[in-house]
């Protein structure tokens, strides 16, 4: 089935993305000729809306267990909505184009809850998930067709939903002869296995841990909110790394399951982040400390999950890493020692900007909506068939 929008050979999309870390909003406009796995993208601008610190605690409470309530989910919903219409005009604008150019907008909403296996026996216990920043609200206010919310089409033929940028990571960083792992470490860490000369349902992607989120979180706590993330990783660096802490952190049953698997802030949020902060000052850490020892859980994380369930399995020859991990350098330090036989580096040195690399995934898989194309992978997700993931808002 295609849908009106699929008339032309190249489109113009501008991909909406807030992830786990809850730092605001980033928007790519983003040029694509055709579909499908063959699809040719070039980014012509980005732009990020970054969220004020009121907002971001109000989402956190929202992402945390116990703390929701149904009148804040239905208010923010519609107001994040609006404020991805706002993110949506400013990427226009930065790319020097009028909406009229634009053909449609993709948006992948904010998770405030990702439940992907089922919990206990009650009837009304199933696999969910659910992103708000309402796409009628989006569509109205910039007037363009809006697709999004393509998590439940997943979960609805039997997978979990995530990830879903392995789609774009294949589209881009496939090669006949070199074995990769695009890491992507944003507020949880996800990886995606491309090894040589793979085809599509060959590819292997699942959530390593927390990327930035306890480190983000130990930083405005120990910081008095004054502060929001470990600017270049400063903070850790100066400290030093409390291998005990470390270990019992490392204990935690997520890291020991076998892939697939996905999690986020209902696992390592803000609770999470609070007893371990709380332990490592009772053990009389210095903020430093604390800082260093949850940077280095989510290096140790990411190469433990490698050694355990990749490197058995393929020959893996370089790392490419995106997202805001990419941008503290004592991260991709301690990943590099971490990983002596693999050559790690950032996306940007690709020619892709980390940042803006899951905007981009998300225009593509808006891309393929629009043509009828199935734009999950089955092979990641667990799902039991391929799958056209999108719902449209018309304006």
């Amino acid at each position: 089935m295609r849908v009106p929008l699929a008339g032309k050979p190249v489109h113009t999309i501008i991909g909406l993305m807030s992830g786990t870390s809850l730092d605001g909003i980033d928007a790519a406009v983003v040029q694509v000729r055709g579909c499908g796995m063959d699809a040719k993208a070039e980014l012509l601008a980005f732009h990020c809306m970054e969220y004020e610190s009121e907002l971001r605690e109000r989402l956190k409470a929202l992402c945390s267990n116990g703390h929701s309530r149904v009148a804040d989910l239905c208010v923010m919903n519609a107001y994040l909505g609006r404020r991805f219409a706002e993110a949506a005009q400013e990427a226009a604008e930065s790319a020097g184009l009028p909406l009229d150019d634009i053909d449609f907008i993709s948006s992948h909403g904010q998770t405030v809850w990702h439940q992907p296996a089922v919990i206990g026996e009650e009837p009304y216990f199933m696999p969910s998930t659910l992103q708000i920043g309402d796409l009628s609200v989006i569509a109205k206010l910039t007037g363009k067709p809006v697709i999004g919310d393509y998590r439940p089409a997943d979960m609805a033929v039997g997978g979990q939903g995530a990830p879903l940028t392995p789609y774009a990571d294949y589209t881009f960083f496939r090669h006949d002869d070199i074995g990769r792992i695009v890491q992507n470490i944003g507020g949880i860490g996800n990886c995606t296995i491309l090894p040589a000369g793979a085809s599509s349902d060959a590819v292997t992607a699942f959530d390593t841990g927390p990327g930035n989120m306890l480190i983000d979180e130990a930083i405005y706590q120990l910081s008095d909110g004054a502060l929001h993330y470990d600017r270049n990783g400063e903070w850790a660096a100066q400290g030093k790394v409390n291998e005990e802490l470390l270990l019992e952190m490392l204990a935690h049953p997520y890291f020991r399951l076998e892939p697939a698997k996905t999690t986020g802030r209902e696992m390592f949020g803000r609770e999470y982040a609070a007893v371990w902060i709380a332990e490592g000052l009772n053990r009389q850490l210095t903020a430093e400390d604390i800082a260093a020892t949850f940077t280095a859980l989510t290096v140790r994380s990411i190469a433990c999950a490698y050694r355990e369930f990749v490197f058995g399995l393929h020959s893996v020859h370089e790392v490419i890493v995106s997202g805001g991990g990419a941008n503290n350098s004592t991260l991709m330090r301690w990943l590099a020692a971490e990983l002596p036989e693999q050559k790690v580096m950032a996306s940007d040195e690709w020619g892709l900007s980390g940042d803006a690399k899951e905007a981009v995934a998300f225009a593509l898989l808006a891309n393929d909506f629009v043509h009828g194309v199935p734009n999950n992978l089955p092979a990641v997700t667990g799902a039991a068939s391929s799958t056209v993931m999108g719902k449209l808002a018309l304006p």
